[in-house]
């Protein structure tokens, strides 16, 4: 399999399947960055967390359509706007749902999977009614368009280097609004011992409604992050949400370090293998990788500790 490839081609293939798993990386760790803050504080399975995905890359594509009708002049910026759009409609969504559906569930796990996995299939549904069956996708800006030539066979797609300097910046931000914010003291404590912390004064179900919409809110920047490398369908959530818990519980449910780290070895590892094997394959050997280092650390790699 290797022995038809010479050094240099081997190079340039690793250097390519690289970026393409950082691209990878990209979308997992957005999408993964929401899991992480919902199921680490709160304990709930959102089963429905890709449909919040792809509630953002919708809210893009509607965004696209509008400066590209009304505001032709304007349209090499819309994704700026696109992305608080679809920060603020899917943060808005998870509010709601949260205050009808998950605040009603706490402390039944089993009950809540199922609930967000019914939520899935109706949002499903209700893009498939809005918005078509079929897959849609974006018009890129100009400044996103084409390639950057690194050497003579290496070329990275600029969309792709725009997806990861923005998942670097909101990675970043999250992490400032965690370590250093008012909120995020206030989920830290929760994560640690929220019976304490409601004896201390946090609003705890405050602190959790909020926490929701924020993670649900990530995930539709994630969304339109998407836009930039795929097209968007109904079911297109359904693609991401098994890897993105696989990256959460690889990591550490309350580590943002872990998630980092185990988004990037899953997606480099699927980028590398799908090369020289098969997507399917890539995939089965991912997972059997995991599971293999979950049974030797079931805590995931990087473990906080809490009180019960």
């Amino acid at each position: 399999m290797l022995g038809d490839y010479s050094l240099g081609d081997l190079g340039s293939i690793f250097v390519m399947q690289g970026f393409a798993g950082l691209i990878l990386f990209s979308v997992f760790l957005l999408m993964a960055l929401g899991l992480a803050i919902i199921f680490g504080q709160m304990g709930v399975i959102n089963m429905a967390h890709g449909e919040f995905m792809i509630l953002g890359a919708y809210m893009t594509y509607l965004t696209s359509k509008l400066f590209e009708t009304y505001f032709p002049a304007l349209f090499p910026g819309y994704f700026f706007v696109a992305m608080i759009v679809a920060f603020l409609a899917a943060a808005l969504l998870g509010a709601v749902v949260e205050w009808a559906l998950i605040s009603r569930l706490y402390k039944r796990p089993l009950d809540t999977m199922l609930a967000t996995w019914g939520l899935s299939l109706i949002l499903q549904q209700l893009y498939r009614s809005i918005f078509g069956a079929r897959e849609v996708g974006v018009e890129l800006p100009p400044w996103m368009l084409g390639s950057w030539q690194m050497t003579s066979t290496i070329e990275v797609p600029i969309n792709g280097m725009f997806v990861m300097a923005l998942t670097a910046v909101i990675t970043a931000g999250v992490a400032l609004l965690i370590y250093k914010s008012r909120l995020g003291r206030q989920v830290r404590a929760v994560v640690q011992n929220r019976v304490m912390a409601g004896a201390v004064g946090i609003d705890t179900q405050k602190v959790d409604r909020a926490t929701f919409a924020l993670g649900c809110g990530i995930a539709g920047i994630a969304g339109s992050a998407f836009t930039m490398v795929g097209s968007t369908g109904p079911t297109a959530g359904q693609l991401y949400i098994v890897d993105s818990f696989l990256v959460v519980v690889l990591g550490g449910a309350q580590s943002l370090i872990g998630t980092i780290a185990s988004a990037f070895t899953i997606s480099q590892s699927r980028s590398t293998l799908e090369f020289f094997t098969s997507g399917s394959m890539a995939q089965v050997a991912t997972l059997i990788g995991v599971v293999v280092i979950l049974m030797l650390r079931p805590q995931g790699l990087f473990a906080t500790k809490v009180r019960r």
